[in-house]
């Protein structure tokens, strides 16, 4: 059986290691994505659509996002049609953040799939703990 990835490992849930060179690339892609969304305005509707579409894993009809906007993957975020985000958005999608259809979020919302071990010798191993996160509709 082949090894897994630190990826795999990653959205099970289990132990893994954010410093795998292939999430760390990973996590770079999402940075010069959210730049550059972060750097339209509204009147570029066109083009942060077309960043959003690359950058995350799903986005529905009329979903909005207002900028500043931050992630880690963007990859394991899909929102729903109608889905808006206020100013200040963070999504730190180390496993799959999955919001429905006609959600509102706020100004400065967190959604933080993130966690660390609480034990203080392996918290540092270096290795970090994930959860998903399921926004249901409206």
């Amino acid at each position: 059986m082949a090894e897994r990835t630190e990826e795999e490992i990653m959205l099970a849930g289990e132990m893994y290691l954010s410093s795998d060179p292939a999430l760390v690339a990973a996590r770079r892609r999402a940075r010069r994505l959210t730049r550059l969304y972060n750097a339209t305005t509204e009147e570029d509707g066109g083009r942060r659509r077309e960043i959003l579409e690359e950058l995350l894993g799903a986005i529905g009809p009329n979903a909005e996002i207002e900028s500043p906007f931050h992630c880690d993957y963007g990859t394991y975020m899909r929102v729903g049609e109608n889905f808006y985000a206020n100013v200040g958005l963070v999504v730190l999608d180390c496993n799959l953040v999955t919001i429905g259809r006609d959600v509102m979020c706020g100004p400065r919302v967190q959604l933080l799939a993130a966690t660390h071990p609480l034990d203080p010798t392996e918290r540092a191993s270096g290795r970090e703990l994930s959860r998903p996160i399921t926004i249901g509709d409206g």
